[in-house]
């Protein structure tokens, strides 16, 4: 006999307020968490378990948007990026929340928050770091890597059909060629210029040598202006309260589960696990990069972490 729930999915019905916190039941924090590796693709399927991160993340903000009793919202957010166009679009659904019903939204950071995580966070109207925090990472990367040497080893000679000299750009059956690159790295500086330029917007005393990719820690952060206070969940939760029901009011905090997906505490995680099977070539430490598909803004040294992680 087991008490392990099913794998959580759209199919087990609309997003519900679960009360985490017990408070006035007439106003409401709500807590929206953002956790593990966000890409805009279904994490379904053999050796993954999860939802598409930002369709949770739209439906999620719709449900406090339509509950009267939420008064404020936190952005919970434990991640170390993900795409760039993933994380832009989620930042664009923050953006118009807040300008459509203009409740507060405090983004709390947790053990991480970087690249497009933190691009995300920095949108809110106020953002809480703890001193353990490890964030900022504004980067653009695209992992692509030269396997033709290994391929060869496992008898695996590519035969391509292209019309199109530049069709299979960024192939890792072939050494990526210098105007490949040129295209490349200019398509990275504009996604680069495009998450600077927002962050700027939100963060107008943010250091300009900050977004070089650099991490940095809650504390370095907050000297750099890229985070507004250091403080815990708790505190984040207290600074949303205040924002939106007034200092002293202590409000119900809700998370927007399914129903076979319970919350028992603020830090309740919906379990995430992204597919990055071996395939055909042998699971090499690193190697794990390459199979993620576009532009990303994260850090993680070692992406194969994700997997052991359950977010």
């Amino acid at each position: 006999m087991t008490t392990e729930l099913p794998p959580v999915s759209p199919n087990a019905g609309p997003v519900r307020p679960v009360v985490v916190t017990p408070g006035s039941s007439v106003s409401r924090v709500a807590l929206v968490d953002v956790d593990g590796l966000i890409l805009n693709t279904p994490f379904a399927g053999f050796s993954s378990l999860g939802e598409n991160p930002v369709a949770l993340f739209r439906e999620r903000l719709d449900a406090a948007e339509a509950d009267p009793c939420v008064k404020a919202v936190v952005v919970r957010i434990n991640s170390h990026g993900g795409g760039v166009a993933a994380c832009i679009a989620m930042r664009r659904d923050l953006e118009r929340f807040k300008s459509r019903c203009g409740k507060p939204v405090v983004a709390a950071l947790l053990d991480t928050a970087c690249g497009g995580a933190y691009y995300l966070a920095s949108a809110a109207d106020q953002v809480v770091a703890t001193e353990g925090t490890v964030t900022g990472g504004v980067g653009v990367v695209l992992n692509l890597f030269n396997l033709q040497d290994l391929m060869a080893q496992f008898n695996v000679i590519p035969q391509s059909i292209k019309a199109g000299d530049k069709a299979d750009i960024g192939s890792s059956a072939r050494p990526i060629q210098p105007e490949e690159k040129q295209l490349l790295q200019a398509m990275a500086d504009e996604f680069h210029g495009r998450l600077v330029a927002d962050v700027r917007k939100s963060r107008p005393a943010a250091r300009a040598d900050v977004f070089d990719g650099r991490i940095l820690t809650g504390t370095q952060a907050k000297a750099q202006g890229l985070v507004d206070q250091i403080g815990d969940l708790d505190h984040a939760v207290a600074v949303a309260a205040g924002l939106g029901c007034g200092d002293g009011f202590r409000p119900q905090v809700v998370m927007y589960r399914r129903a076979n997906d319970p919350a028992h505490s603020v830090y309740a995680v919906t379990a995430n696990v992204p597919l990055q099977g071996a395939g055909l070539l042998p699971n090499i430490p690193g190697l794990d990069r390459s199979k993620l598909p576009t532009f990303l803004s994260l850090w993680q040294p070692e992406l194969t972490m994700e997997k052991l992680g359950g977010k």
